[in-house]
């Protein structure tokens, strides 16, 4: 039996990037880059969608597009500290049950990946979905940029479909076997495993790794991972701000 979700996207965006100063307010093709996010985050279809930013700098682009802007306090420790914040705020008698915690620097993100989120929570044991993509260049393998799950076939059974796994571990330079897959740092998560996520302490192998998502699976929860085509644009760089803009003028 198919469950109907009420997704809520919510994008965290400050203006800290000690690479690309004030990156969400950097223009692309006419429109800060936040707002891109947030026309990509639209063009799913999935339904509301609000930004949980740092100041009202964001907020007042983000108001201008018409959208829902969370000003939450700017030293927050984490992007979903700054998400669930944002829940609370907007929808405080939980009409949402599936939270969506898009990064604020994907521009030209293709909208469709945000509906392959949905599908695994059909298995009620799954707490928290993410996205990964084979890794195709050979450099990525052993970079500790690249952030790689490692994947088993899920042991759920209501989804028949054969590109979702569950995460069993996340590691940062070569994975120990292939093929090797790329992160890609988007996550849903159901919104009592949201609450419960940002109220943990963070592990030992949070805090080593440098990995948010080893918290989770450190206390018990459930990550399924649900295999896509192609990673998203990430904009960290000037130099990826000028391949985004290229992207979007096109």
């Amino acid at each position: 039996m198919t469950v109907a979700h009420t997704p809520l996207i919510v994008i965290p965006a400050r203006m800290a990037s000690t690479r690309l100063p004030d990156k969400p307010l950097a223009m692309i093709a006419g429109a800060p880059m936040i707002v891109q996010v947030l026309r990509r985050a639209r063009e799913s279809g999935l339904g509301d969608v609000i930004v949980a930013c740092d100041g009202e700098a964001i907020a007042h682009e983000i108001r201008r597009e018409g959208s829902p802007a969370i000003v939450t306090d700017p030293g927050l420790p984490s992007g979903s500290d700054r998400v669930w914040k944002a829940v609370e705020a907007y929808d405080p008698f939980a009409m949402h049950d599936i939270i969506i915690n898009l990064q604020g620097d994907l521009p030209t993100l293709d909208p469709s990946l945000l509906t392959q989120l949905l599908p695994p929570f059909a298995d009620p044991a799954i707490d928290i979905v993410t996205l990964a993509a084979p890794i195709t260049d050979e450099a990525e393998k052993g970079a500790e940029s690249v952030v790689k799950p490692l994947l088993v076939a899920s042991r759920q059974s209501p989804v028949a479909s054969q590109n979702i796994y569950e995460a069993v571990d996340f590691v940062r330079g070569r994975a120990p076997e292939e093929p090797m897959y790329h992160h890609i740092g988007v996550y849903a998560y159901r919104r009592e495993a949201l609450k419960r996520f940002v109220g943990l302490k963070p592990s030992k192998r949070e805090t080593e790794r440098k990995l948010e998502q080893m918290r989770a699976l450190d206390a018990g929860m459930r990550i399924a991972c649900v295999l896509v085509d192609t990673v998203p644009l990430g904009v960290d760089t000037p130099e990826d701000l000028e391949k985004a803009r290229e992207v979007l003028v096109r």
